[in-house]
């Protein structure tokens, strides 16, 4: 049996403790022992992007919460125009560091390149500051489902209230795409209450399986 190995470990600011392991060649990112992510399952990562960079303008200015593994910050690159703008906030300095040191064979450093700011902050920061500077798309992935959620400080993502201010930080026209692990009838719901459009959209871990495990929704503003 191939061992797990711990690479690095740090505390989140909530108290939970956060490991990046790797384990046959696979890089996995559990809090307090939840599974957050892996790089064996980044499929609907990767889709997420390709939903959200659809219709770009000619340059976009895009918001990414939750780095992870980089894997929706790579696609997203590989979909935007040389002139872009696109914002990533990252709560933990941490995980930025571990992208640097451990992950370059997952994404390449997408995270230096030049079209690309890392914010050490919480993406709900940015969206309530981000005033006249809108975006065009904004993705969020840094919770595994609306309810429940892993970490409580993000209920202000999905709530009522978070719901306005995304839509307040989109231009005419943009779009917001969250992840989650699980379809929320609730949720959707609540979205359609302040977009013009609203989906919510299957998607497989990786593009060989079976199921589709992780729900997409598609927030599109008036």
């Amino acid at each position: 049996m191939k061992p797990t190995t711990t690479l690095a470990t740090c505390r989140t600011p909530d108290g939970s403790t956060l490991l990046l392991q790797q384990h046959d060649g696979h890089y996995f990112l559990r809090i307090d022992g939840v599974p957050l992510m892996s790089t064996i399952a980044a499929a609907s990562e990767q889709q997420m992007a390709e939903l959200a960079c659809v219709d770009l303008p000619a340059e976009p200015r895009i918001l990414i919460g939750g780095l992870g593994f980089g894997f929706t910050l790579r696609r997203v690159l590989e979909l935007c125009p040389q002139i872009a703008t696109v914002d990533v906030a990252e709560l933990l300095q941490e995980v930025l560091d571990w992208n640097r040191e451990f992950l370059i064979e997952v994404n390449g450093r997408c995270v230096d390149d030049p079209r690309v700011t890392v914010h050490t902050c919480d993406v709900g920061d940015l969206i309530e500051r981000c005033g006249a500077r809108r975006y065009h798309a904004i993705l969020l992935d840094v919770d595994n489902s609306p309810d429940p959620l892993v970490q409580q400080s993000n209920e202000r993502l999905y709530n009522r209230a978070g719901i306005a201010r995304i839509h307040a930080a989109l231009y005419p026209c943009g779009r917001v795409v969250y992840w989650s692990a699980k379809r929320d009838a609730e949720f959707t719901r609540s979205l359609e209450k302040t977009f013009k459009k609203v989906e919510c959209i299957a998607a497989k871990a990786y593009p060989q399986a079976k199921r589709f495990s992780h729900s997409l929704f598609i927030a599109d503003r008036d």
